[in-house]
């Protein structure tokens, strides 16, 4: 036993945030809470003098916990064949950038950290450094060099201010030869776009075009707009490169989000009437933490609860029943991958008699779970080579919609996922433009939402592939409202 909560702890303790936005200190706070707490209920489970607490004993919340990472840890095989990225491929990421970028008569491509920065700099290594967007420039920027063969590789620079040289050395960036990154220092006193502008990265460039990530601050692309450069946005080009995934990026999609489903399965037939919405927030998120993955997003909703797609401030309290639709939305990290997976369902009933129950919208939940699911199915035989985005959508909305349900359907239907969990292409009815090519990796996600009710969504990874057949990510998708 205390061997696992050490794992646990050190899985919460050790996680290196992988991104920076608004909300990662606060779940950064809720992974360390949360591995006090499973602590706590592993120690008092094991305690002869414990006493439990009014309204849910924790010997019984101990135990939910306890049978939910026992349950987890049984079968781990999705993790067998994750890797980090090696150092070349992300050479191999940059080259294909540049070859983009020769394509559209682009001179640089330029970032500041985040997701993209990430992506093309190393985003799987466990001792990363993470660089916070600060008022000072910092800037990666991937230059096209043709050869005279006519071929394109990838030529990697950055901005940084001059007492930061050091740092940005020490990053472990990958490079082609291992030489010493190719850095422009500023001076704090000094102009850093003019500084950019007459290094030698633009040598004889009266007006260098530099594409700019979708990532990037206004006030960073409006101080390379007034000091000489001329910024374009991102080319469909450019975006392909990492809306194609490799075969270790499908691997790694493929374990975290396999796992996330896993933990799911592992939990529910643990959970029993009392629980509320937070506690079953805290044994999941515990029992993600418990094999190393990082948090993300954990969203609880039970009832008419789930007819909030995202939630809500007013959500969190409410009590599980045997009758409850239990809908949880949830998204994981590891290795710098993101998961983001949904399953509604019911729990097991005491008497262990799934048909008697008195749920007068009982008949009303199993109908809208199977539409649901076929309208899942439905968008996932859409998910062909040269098929739209806006066509995939359209086959499961006719599925919902041809069932008397279309206004219940409040969402697009999915969208990209890598290294962020939200990423293009856009799986919606007015995207037309946008095709699917094989690598392309998105969720699945219809959903049906009756205020006042319940909801229900089912969501699951799919993989466009050249054969034409998508291939899901997930492990196995949900069969009943018993078996999410």
């Amino acid at each position: 036993m205390k061997g696992e909560m050490l794992d646990v702890a050190q899985a919460s303790l050790l996680e290196k945030p992988q991104r920076h936005q608004p909300g990662r200190s606060r779940r950064l706070a809720r992974s360390i809470i949360a591995t006090v707490i499973l602590a706590a209920l592993l120690v008092a489970l094991n305690s002869s003098s414990w006493t439990g607490l009014v309204h849910f004993p924790s010997r019984s919340l101990g135990r939910v916990q306890k049978c939910s990472i026992d349950n987890f840890k049984r079968d781990l095989a999705f993790l067998d064949r994750a890797k980090p990225i090696e150092a070349q491929e992300f050479i191999q990421r940059r080259d294909r950038l540049a070859q983009a970028l020769a394509k559209n008569g682009v001179d640089a491509f330029v970032l500041e950290p985040g997701y993209t920065f990430q992506y093309y700099g190393n985003i799987s290594q466990t001792d990363w450094e993470p660089w916070e967007p600060e008022e000072r420039p910092f800037l990666m920027l991937i230059l096209p060099l043709v050869s005279s063969d006519g071929s394109v590789s990838a030529r990697t620079a950055f901005l940084a201010p001059h007492f930061e040289e050091g740092r940005v050395r020490m990053l472990g960036i990958p490079s082609r030869d291992d030489a010493e990154l190719d850095i422009v220092i500023w001076e704090e006193h000094w102009n850093p776009y003019e500084t950019l502008l007459q290094s030698r990265l633009f040598e004889g460039k009266a007006q260098p075009t530099l594409m700019a990530d979708e990532e990037m601050r206004d006030y960073i692309v409006r101080g390379l707009d007034g000091n000489g450069f001329k910024t374009v946005g991102l080319s469909p080009e450019a975006e392909l490169v990492r809306q194609t995934k490799s075969a270790a990026e499908v691997e790694l999609l493929r374990a975290v989000n396999t796992g996330t489903v896993a933990a799911v399965r592992a939990m529910r037939p643990c959970l029993v009437s009392g629980l509320t919405e937070d506690e079953v927030t805290s044994i999941l998120d515990n029992t993600l933490l418990s094999i190393g993955f990082g948090l993300f997003f954990n969203i609880v909703l039970f009832e008419e609860h789930g007819a909030l797609p995202h939630g809500g401030f007013v959500t969190g309290g409410k009590k599980l029943t045997q009758d409850s639709m239990v809908v949880i939305d949830v998204g994981a990290h590891y290795l710098g991958y993101s998961s983001d997976i949904c399953r509604s369902f019911l729990i097991d009933p005491v008497d262990g008699l799934r048909l008697s129950s008195k749920d007068p919208r009982r008949a009303e939940k199993e109908k809208v779970w199977q539409i649901v699911l076929d309208a899942q199915t439905a968008a996932a035989e859409a998910m062909k080579p040269n098929n739209t985005a806006a066509s995939v959508d359209i086959a499961a909305r006719s599925i919902i919609e041809d069932a008397g349900y279309g206004y219940g359907f409040t969402h697009r239907l999915g969208h990209g996922i890598g290294i962020k969990a939200h990423e293009s292409p856009y799986l919606n009815k007015w995207n037309t433009g946008a095709k699917l090519s094989p690598g392309m990796t998105f969720t699945n996600e219809p959903g049906i939402y009756l205020e006042g009710k319940f909801g229900v969504r089912h969501e699951d990874i799919y993989l466009v592939r050249e054969d034409g057949e998508a291939e899901l990510l997930t492990g196995q998708r949900a069969k009943g409202l018993y078996e999410p």
